[in-house]
């Protein structure tokens, strides 16, 4: 298996993972979890916004919720958060929708992931390409992006 740079950066500050690769053609999250076999909450999509002062931020978030854009406010200080059009990713990130990890960034974001990661001996997260996940200790992708965990995923109906 190809390594991308997420897991090369693991590698380096020697932070142990796996990886998992699927069909390319999945970019359901959910239906990345079923074909890991694992539990929707375990598996994480990884999403940047923009702040009202032109910030950028990520949130990790479980694949089979999504993001509440006011406690994604709240979390990182701001007036309001707003997603970032899909075209913008590769340029600020160097990834590709589907394929967005919080590991490996062009550049440092302020990170954070849904404290239900805590609850969790390992999550997944992408590994950086589309068909590839890797599933780590969420302490260690915190502190590995300088992250924080808090509540960010919107209520259930």
């Amino acid at each position: 298996m190809q390594k991308t740079n997420a897991m090369r950066l693991l590698d380096a500050k020697k932070i142990a993972y796996e990886s998992f690769s699927y069909d390319a053609a999945i970019i359901d999250g959910e239906k990345v979890a079923e074909i890991l076999g694992e539990d929707k909450n375990r598996v994480f999509k990884t999403l940047v916004c923009v702040s009202d002062k032109g910030e950028h931020l990520v949130f990790c978030v479980p694949v089979n919720g999504s993001l509440d854009l006011k406690k994604a406010a709240v979390a990182a200080g701001v007036k309001s958060v707003a997603m970032i059009k899909q075209k913008e990713l590769e340029p600020l990130t160097g990834y590709i929708h589907g394929g967005c990890s919080p590991v490996g960034m062009k550049k440092k974001f302020r990170t954070f992931i849904d404290a239900t990661a805590e609850g969790f001996d390992k999550i997944y997260v992408s590994a950086g390409k589309v068909g590839l996940q890797m599933k780590l200790s969420p302490s260690s992708l915190c502190t590995f992006v300088g992250a924080k965990f808090i509540s960010l995923r919107a209520e259930q109906e």
